[in-house]
């Protein structure tokens, strides 16, 4: 499938900003840059609400811990939005073929926001929220420049992706203790709220 390299960039992408690539594509569709793109990505409805969305995660990307529960809340929309894309980059006949970019898209996704979604977990044991925001524009950075690049060179931009993915899962491993630092804090948080609720009196 000659289309695969953009569906696994796309995918890749999709789970660190799906948005913004839902926005990118519909753009670079509808301004003729490509005929890649089905038009049911090139419809202004879907390019106003990707827009908004966009701008919305890119508040709340760059705020500690609202950026966690921001992750947490598209452990689903990400994978599903990275291969939904890339069935509708494969076509739209409901093919083996269509469903296979789909289920790679999908996957693709969904192991990138883990990158993400742990990354930014670590980070969140930092007290300071400088690196929240510049890890946050690096991701955006990165998404648009690199689905940008896959419009002119595929291949290239899969093979970028891939290295970024692998890269990402690395890093992953070696911040497992601080992941899992965070999750313990907040646990922790999270109890204390309950207790603080159990001890105040009835009304």
């Amino acid at each position: 499938m000659s289309v695969l390299p953009l569906v696994f960039t796309s995918g890749w992408a999709s789970g660190i900003n799906a948005y913004a690539v839902v926005l990118l594509l519909g753009i670079f569709g509808a301004t003729g840059l490509t005929d890649e793109v089905p038009e049911s990505l090139q419809r202004p409805d879907v390019l106003i609400v990707a827009g908004v969305l966009f701008l919305c995660e890119a508040v709340a990307d760059k705020i500690p811990y609202v950026d966690s529960a921001w992750d947490t809340v598209h452990t689903v929309i990400r994978p599903v939005a990275g291969a939904v894309v890339g069935a509708l980059l494969a076509g739209q006949s409901g093919s083996l073929s269509d469903l296979a970019a789909g289920a790679i898209g999908g996957s693709t996704a969904l192991a990138s926001h883990t990158v993400k979604a742990g990354t930014r977990m670590a980070v969140n044991t930092s007290p300071e929220p400088v690196s929240n925001f510049v890890l946050s524009t690096a991701e955006d950075l990165g998404v648009a420049g690199l689905v940008t690049f896959a419009m002119f060179h595929p291949e290239a931009a899969a093979i970028i992706a891939a290295v970024l993915l692998v890269l990402g899962l690395l890093l992953l491993f070696l911040l497992f203790r601080r992941i899992r630092a965070f999750l313990r804090r907040r646990a922790r948080r999270r109890a204390d709220k309950r207790l603080a609720r159990a001890a105040q009196p009835p009304p």
